[in-house]
């Protein structure tokens, strides 16, 4: 009844903004108005992420592995990639909007939501273990990524600086789908039992459980693709005109242009992070890790060759490389990331240090 409800909202709001948007949106200032309708627009696009992330989710729960974590993250992957097109070509002064988006899911993920998620699981059940294995593959395939993604482009030749050459964007993201690809098969696969909770002695029979064959319900299976489209629908139509306002006021109150990157990230990572604050204060940090570490690999593995094709198709310049404040918190993030999961328990110390690394990132969006 919920969902039903969050979908009628979010059409109505397409309808009307369809209708009468041309006139709200031909000049919304920079005061009350265009508050108003930018925290519509905000509102009603995040409400159908949580919906979209809710049906991709009964998804998996029906398809099994690897077809229902596939789903899951295609489906996060293309929210994402919707609103950074439609904000990088309604404007000609964000070729930097993906490299923004992409560091700002990076940093919320791995260090406000994993810094949460140790704080709030650490204060309520003192230390917490999770699976040692899947954590290391994660920043096995998050370290190379984020390097060639958002510092290589630094040192290329390519003009300008922080940009890719034709060749060089064409075989880095070939490179990055691939380097995905395995992942995918490793984590659905050949070593599934790195991402669930470490078996206890004697339990090897449930673990190979996971592998047995599911019988999904052919009416359920259509019911949640079709309810998953028509939420993601709303999104990919209303993606232009959040565009309009979030370009519009960025110049107006003169903004940092990295806020429109921040403002996907959390429309992008709010569902999966409020899922696994829940998890870790449920004493199952296991799948706050894979949520986690998860939407950070699935961010840099799929956005960045979705951005280098958008740029490659539209002549459009995209700048990958990060600022050096950048470089420095994110190299900073992946070696606090590497020493956090090196053992096998967390507490409260390594949720507050990642707090830490967050806030500086913060305060230096406004104050670079």
């Amino acid at each position: 009844m919920i969902f039903m409800g969050r979908l009628a909202i979010a059409w109505a709001t397409v309808v009307l903004f369809f209708l009468l948007g041309d006139a709200w949106l031909a000049d919304p200032g920079a005061g009350l108005r265009a508050a108003v309708l930018f925290l519509w627009l905000f509102a009603a696009i995040l409400w159908c992420a949580f919906g979209v992330v809710e049906q991709a989710d009964h998804l998996a729960n029906l398809l099994g592995e690897p077809l229902g974590s596939l789903v899951l993250t295609l489906s996060i992957v293309i929210i994402e990639v919707v609103l950074i097109a439609a904000v990088a070509l309604g404007s000609e002064a964000t070729p930097t909007l993906g490299r923004d988006t992409m560091f700002a899911v990076v940093m919320i993920a791995l260090n406000a939501g994993v810094g949460l998620a140790l704080l709030l699981g650490g204060l309520r059940h003192r230390e917490q273990a999770y699976n040692l294995q899947g954590a290391v593959a994660y920043l096995a395939v998050i370290i190379p990524l984020a390097s060639i993604a958002l510092i290589l482009p630094n040192f290329t030749q390519a003009v300008p600086s922080g940009s890719l050459t034709t060749i060089q964007a064409v075989f880095f993201s070939l490179f990055t789908l691939l380097l995905y690809a395995i992942f995918l098969l490793i984590q659905t696969q050949r070593h599934q039992g790195f991402f669930v909770e470490a078996p206890a002695e004697g339990t090897a029979r449930a673990a190979a459980g996971m592998h047995e064959k599911r019988s999904p319900s052919g009416a359920a299976l259509v019911r949640h693709t079709f309810l998953l489209l028509v939420t993601l629908l709303p999104i990919v139509l209303l993606s232009g005109r959040l565009a309009m306002l979030i370009d519009h006021g960025t110049a107006a109150l003169g903004a940092p242009a990295a806020l429109g990157g921040v403002l996907i990230a959390i429309i992008v990572f709010a569902p999966e992070g409020i899922t696994a604050l829940a998890a870790a204060r449920a004493n199952q940090l296991q799948r706050s890790i894979n949520l986690c570490l998860g939407a950070a690999t699935s961010t840099i593995g799929l956005t960045v060759p979705a951005i280098l094709v958008i740029g490659l198709m539209t002549g459009k310049t995209m700048i990958l490389g990060l600022e050096p404040t950048g470089v420095t918190l994110l190299v900073l993030t992946l070696i606090l990331s590497t020493l956090t999961f090196s053992g096998p328990r967390t507490t409260v110390l390594e949720g507050a240090v990642h707090l830490v690394v967050f806030l500086v990132y913060v305060v230096l969006i406004f104050s670079p």
